[in-house]
């Protein structure tokens, strides 16, 4: 007999695959010396100064953070232009999405996203017993004007990565802007920029592009990615104050920790020294592009730090084909592989272990 009396919609869900460590893989097929590319992490550690502001902050372990995470909210509002009222933060991106759907989302309910997209929006739908409505992509990439088709009376939300995870293509603000005008204004839009810091600038930013213009704009943000920062899990959103006081209201107690309040902090005091990181992987991820268009991959424009190869039926045989040799990726069953854009070493040991896979693939 079952402890408890779960709720439907929980007991039906299937939890979050975080993409598979090098660890796991090593104790799966025998091997040693496996890579991950697999969570698009940055493949470098933090710089020393954020290293040192959280041996500093861990010093003080012992007593709660500040909740609202006050002088963070401030900094981050002078970096991106607004006032701090328009800012929060959260247990990263993800933390602030789960906020958003407790926040708007009653039985019923309609949610609008394109797909394949990020796997925690599922989640968090059905979490809260709405009802997904998911635009196929169009060579992997969103088509806005079926998302602008899908919102009706019933719409809560419309959650948009830009880039999209896991196919890295990426819409422009003035692509959202028609989208915001086409729908009614009480329809939460979601704009997921985790990856952010690694497109093209010439797509926009919805901060000051859209935001002053429209007060239902989520602007989402997080210091995992670019950053670094993915295991002290510190994210942010740029909205409308009224919207800010709502997710203010669910946010977890403390959910933003000490620590990474003062890695947040120092990150943003070393933005010279982080920006150089992020250039160099731009130029792995040209490499990577150039690599797999050479041997024949045709990819989706690559906007974010990782790159998606539409292997169609095919996707896990390499998948698994790349793990005995050591490299991991992240499979989406009968679509593709994404994989992450890791240091020099490590991307030339994927393209010659994909090669590889792909003849004995071929083979059969």
């Amino acid at each position: 007999m079952a402890i408890g009396k779960v709720r439907s919609a929980i007991r039906s869900l299937a939890p979050y695959r975080p993409g598979k460590s090098a660890a796991q893989a090593e104790q799966e097929h025998g091997i040693v010396d496996a890579i991950k590319l697999a969570s698009n992490e940055n493949p470098r550690g933090p710089i020393p100064a954020v290293v040192e502001a959280v041996e500093t902050a861990a010093r003080q372990a012992n007593r709660y953070p500040d909740h609202r995470a006050t002088t963070l909210r401030r900094r981050l509002a002078e970096r991106v232009g607004v006032d701090p009222s328009h800012v929060t933060v959260g247990c990263g991106s993800v933390g602030l999405l789960q906020q958003l759907c407790l926040t708007y989302i009653d039985p019923g309910d309609e949610v609008v996203y394109p797909w394949v997209s990020f796997e925690a929006y599922p989640i968090y739908t059905r979490m809260m017993n709405g009802v997904p409505i998911n635009p196929p992509l169009v060579n992997h990439a969103f088509d806005m004007e079926a998302v602008a088709a899908a919102v009706n009376q019933q719409t809560k939300l419309v959650l948009l990565a830009t880039p999209n995870n896991p196919t890295g293509t990426a819409v422009s603000t003035t692509q959202l802007k028609t989208l915001l005008e086409s729908i009614p204004s009480n329809v939460i839009v979601l704009i997921d920029e985790a990856y952010r810091e690694f497109a093209d600038p010439a797509l926009g930013d919805p901060v000051t592009d859209l935001l002053p213009h429209h007060r239902n704009v989520i602007i989402t943000r997080t210091f995992s990615k670019a950053y670094g920062l993915a295991g002290l899990r510190v994210g942010y959103a740029i909205t409308d104050p009224e919207i800010v006081t709502e997710l203010d209201k669910i946010l977890l107690a403390f959910a933003v920790n000490g620590p990474g309040q003062a890695a947040a902090l120092a990150a943003l005091d070393s933005r010279d020294e982080i920006q150089p990181r992020i250039d160099d992987l731009l130029g792995e991820r040209t490499r990577l592009v150039n690599g797999l268009t050479e041997a024949g991959h045709k990819l989706p424009d690559a906007q974010a730090n990782f790159v998606f190869l539409p292997l169609g039926e095919r996707a896990e045989a390499v998948c698994h084909g790349l793990e005995r040799r050591g490299v991991v990726t992240r499979p989406f069953p009968g679509v593709g592989i994404r994989v992450t854009v890791g240091t020099a070493a490590e991307n030339e040991r994927f393209l010659t272990s994909l090669a590889d896979v792909e003849t004995e693939v071929a083979s059969g």
